[in-house]
C-alpha cells in the first residue's frame, strides 16, 4: 500500500493548499510558481499511474486516491481562475468541466456498485479532455503573454475545447451506462465488475 505510486498522488494531494497560497501571495513571480507547481502535479498524475502499472504497484487505495487527487487539483485551479477573473466566458467552461467531473464520479461509483463500471471505462475523447484541460488551466495560470504570445487566449480556447471534449466523454459514458441505468439490462452478478486495485489511466 505505501509505495512510490502512492507517495506520488500523496505528493500530489499535499501541492493543493501550497498551490493555493502561492496564488494569493501578492508578488509578481506568484502566478509563474503556481504554473509550476500546476505542472509538477500533472507530472506526478501520469508519473504514479505509469509507475504503478509498470512496477506491478496497483492497490484499492492508489486506485481510490489517484482519481480525487486529481480532481481536487484541477477543480481548485478552476475555482480560483474564475475567482481572480470572473467572466461568464471564463466561468462557463469551468462550471461544465467540474459539473462533468461531479457526474461521471456518481456514475462511475453507481456502475461499480452493480458491478458493471467496466462499461464507464476510460474512452479516448477522456484523454484528450485531460491533456488540452490540463495544458488550458496551465497557460491560463500563468496569465500573461510569453515570448510574445498571447497564452491567456490560447488558454481559453483550449479550455472550451476541453470543456467540449468532457461533454462528449460524458454523453459517452451516459450512454454506455444508459442501459443499466433504465433497467433494459440486468446488473452483473456478484464478481463480474472491475478488478479492484485498478489504477486509471485518466480521471
Amino acid at each position: 500500500m505505501w509505495n512510490i505510486p502512492n507517495a506520488l498522488t500523496l505528493l500530489r494531494i499535499a501541492l493543493i493548499p501550497v498551490f493555493v497560497v502561492i496564488f494569493y501571495l501578492p508578488v509578481p513571480w506568484a502566478r509563474p510558481v503556481c504554473a509550476l507547481v500546476f505542472t509538477l502535479a500533472g507530472i506526478t498524475d501520469w508519473l504514479d499511474g505509469w509507475l504503478a502499472r509498470r512496477w506491478g504497484q496497483t492497490s484499492p487505495l492508489g486506485a481510490f486516491l489517484d482519481p480525487v487527487a486529481d480532481k481536487l487539483m484541477v477543480a481548485v485551479a478552476l475555482v480560483l481562475l474564475v475567482q481572480g477573473d470572473p467572466r461568464v466566458l471564463l466561468a462557463l467552461p469551468a462550471a461544465v468541466i467540474i459539473g462533468r467531473e461531479i457526474t461521471v464520479s456518481a456514475l462511475r461509483e453507481w456502475m461499480a456498485e452493480i458491478g458493471a463500471r467496466a462499461k464507464v471505462a476510460v474512452s479516448m475523447a477522456g484523454k484528450l479532455k485531460t491533456t488540452a484541460q490540463m495544458i488550458a488551466i496551465v497557460m491560463l495560470i500563468i496569465g500573461g503573454p510569453v515570448l510574445g504570445l498571447p497564452v491567456v487566449d490560447l488558454g481559453l480556447v483550449l479550455l472550451y475545447l476541453a470543456a467540449l471534449l468532457t461533454l462528449w466523454s460524458m454523453v459517452l459514458y451516459l450512454r454506455a451506462a444508459w442501459p443499466s441505468l433504465t433497467g433494459s439490462v440486468p446488473a452483473p452478478r456478484e464478481g463480474q465488475g472491475d478488478v479492484q486495485g485498478s489504477r486509471p489511466e485518466e480521471r
